[in-house]
């Protein structure tokens, strides 16, 4: 009964005081909206719902009249594998720099070292906090004017910060490999004192008393935040309030998104990583067309508060870089459980030794073998995927045993309407309130008219979809079982909604350059949990190729 009592409060004159509303206007909309449900109610049926519909409705009034902000979360946490677990060694401790290069003859010679080079050099004092601070601050300020990725520059913060980590090496006291660090965060992460807008007009004046933890958690490895980073509206696509974040392969056309600006910045050589969210896609699409090496980890292993909420059940942050081991290395900095997020958990995280800094690009040294691994790939004809056959024939001669995957079936498109119902929920407010007439996009496929019609699914359809997580998940974890990870074109057969549903982390690597000179990428995806296997696999493939080292020629210097 109640979905229908929920569905008729909205398909009711919501301008019609209780009183004057008349038994026959219930019954029909109680009779529409049972259609619209494929649910038929006879005279007499309908007759004996309507005072209860009536008195519902106003029950349902009173609760919209208490006051939610966008940070209290239902008492139904997503957990898609079993809670509890260990925290694992941290990356940090075991981490062994190679020997620090030479400090260039310009700065900007470092826009596009990796975090390991950038950490030596920064340990050994030939390069302070503060000079890489202000090289990026530039960059950003002086490219903005094209890529559109940037909303707030915190120019004040990230000096304040750069000078104490200064400080601090000078009296002996390093960090660890994230110490003076410059980045960007997606700017639905709370950062105290500065405007945190969503990339929505609606709240573009929006200031929050708050820090997100991984937030926190940078700033305590010693990460410098420049700047909240350009996302689409309310975290769809890369359009926002102020124009369209754009791709530094191609600027002519978007970044995708809706880690928009974390996607372009990072690529662009603005910064040397960036934060993203991803619900479905969101860190994935950006990733394939600005060729960012990202990771998008199972859900909970990445605290959520001081973020946006989005949809509670599969919102998920993680590390957009130039590699797959530096966006390791900073996973490793934001992992772990937060009594902020209910759904948020600790699991082992082993970052496996590497070449270190400095390695020769297409170099293949025995940390690159993957003999012992095997790695599954997706069934199917996708040799039309740019790279997939090449990407076999590498995995084949790092020694890796290939093994065939097949996922199970499932109707995962009508399952992400869960999606829209949970951000509909999440966004009631701006809905009802004729706010989000102010968002840029008013166009079928964006959240205004998308959160309009998520009000009509029925509460036992939307719990309908979620039952139906349960076997997907089982599933994919017994297809996934016996591999360490998967290799898979990125957005093939429904992948993408299947494993966001379910959970399961997925890196996105670099794989070739079309015909134009723009990137493509695929991606590895593994059990939940199963990030150090994960790693292994994609970072030991990346070091035997040279994708990852290219870099969009506009941004060099």
């Amino acid at each position: 009964m109640l979905p229908l009592l929920l569905a008729v409060t909205t398909l009711m004159p919501q301008s019609t005081a209780p009183a004057a509303r008349t038994r026959e206007q219930l019954a029909e909309a109680i009779r529409a909206v049972g259609a619209f449900h494929d649910l038929d109610f006879d005279a007499d049926e309908l007759a004996l719902m309507v005072d209860d519909v009536a008195q519902s409705r106003d029950g349902y009034a009173v609760l919209r009249g208490e006051r939610l902000t966008n940070d209290v979360v239902p008492p139904l946490y997503f957990l898609p594998g079993a809670p509890g677990g260990e925290l694992g060694p941290r990356t940090s401790l075991a981490l062994e720099l190679a020997p620090p290069i030479e400090r260039p003859a310009h700065l900007e010679e470092l826009a596009f070292a990796d975090i390991e080079t950038l950490a030596a050099l920064v340990r050994a004092r030939r390069v302070s906090c503060v000079e890489l601070t202000e090289m990026f601050l530039a960059r950003l300020e002086r490219h903005d004017a094209t890529l559109h990725c940037v909303i707030t520059l915190l120019d004040t913060r990230a000096l304040a910060q750069a000078r104490v980590l200064d400080a601090e090496l000078e009296a002996g006291h390093w960090r660890g490999p994230l110490h003076g660090i410059p980045w960007v965060a997606k700017d639905l992460l709370a950062v105290a004192g500065a405007p945190t807008t969503w990339g929505a007009t609606p709240f573009r004046e929006q200031t929050l008393d708050d820090t997100a933890t991984v937030v926190e958690r940078l700033d305590a490895a010693g990460a410098v935040l420049l700047a909240k980073a350009s996302l689409g509206a309310l975290a769809w696509g890369d359009v926002w309030y102020d124009g369209t974040t754009r791709n530094p392969w191609n600027p002519t056309e978007g970044s995708s998104g809706s880690s928009a600006g974390s996607a372009s910045a990072t690529a662009a050589g603005l910064a040397t990583f960036a934060i993203g969210s991803e619900t479905l896609g969101s860190i994935v699409s950006p990733a394939m067309r600005c060729g960012n090496s990202a990771l998008r980890p199972s859900f909970g292993l990445v605290p959520k508060g001081g973020a946006m909420n989005l949809a509670w059940s599969m919102d998920k942050l993680g590390p957009l870089a130039r590699s797959v081991r530096d966006s390791a290395i900073v996973f490793d900095a934001i992992r772990g459980a937060d009594p902020r997020d209910r759904s948020s958990v600790d699991r082992p995280f082993v970052l496996s030794s590497a070449t270190g800094a400095g390695a020769e690009p297409g170099a293949e040294p025995q940390s690159a073998s993957l003999a012992g691994r095997r790695v599954g790939y997706l069934a199917g004809e996708y040799d039309a995927v740019p790279g997939w056959r090449q990407m076999l024939l590498d995995l084949t001669r790092l020694g890796a045993e290939l093994v065939e995957i097949t996922l199970p079936d499932a109707p995962t498109e009508a399952m992400t309407d869960l999606l829209a119902v949970e951000a509909a929920a999440v966004f009631d407010g701006l809905t009802r309130s004729g706010a989000d007439d102010q968002l840029v996009r008013q166009v079928r496929f964006a959240w205004p008219n998308v959160l309009r019609q998520a009000q009509l699914v029925s509460a036992v359809d939307y719990l309908r979809a979620n039952r139906l997580r349960t076997p997907l998940i089982e599933g994919v974890e017994r297809a996934l079982r016996d591999v360490d990870a998967l290799v898979h074109p990125s957005f093939a057969a429904g992948i993408l909604a299947t494993l966001n549903l379910t959970g399961h982390p997925t890196i996105v690597v670099p794989a070739g350059f079309d015909e134009v000179g723009e990137p493509f990428g695929l991606s590895f995806s593994a059990r939940l949990f199963g990030e150090s296997d994960l790693v292994a696999v994609a970072d030991a493939w990346q070091r035997a190729t040279e994708h990852h080292t290219k870099h969009p020629l506009a941004y060099l210097r």
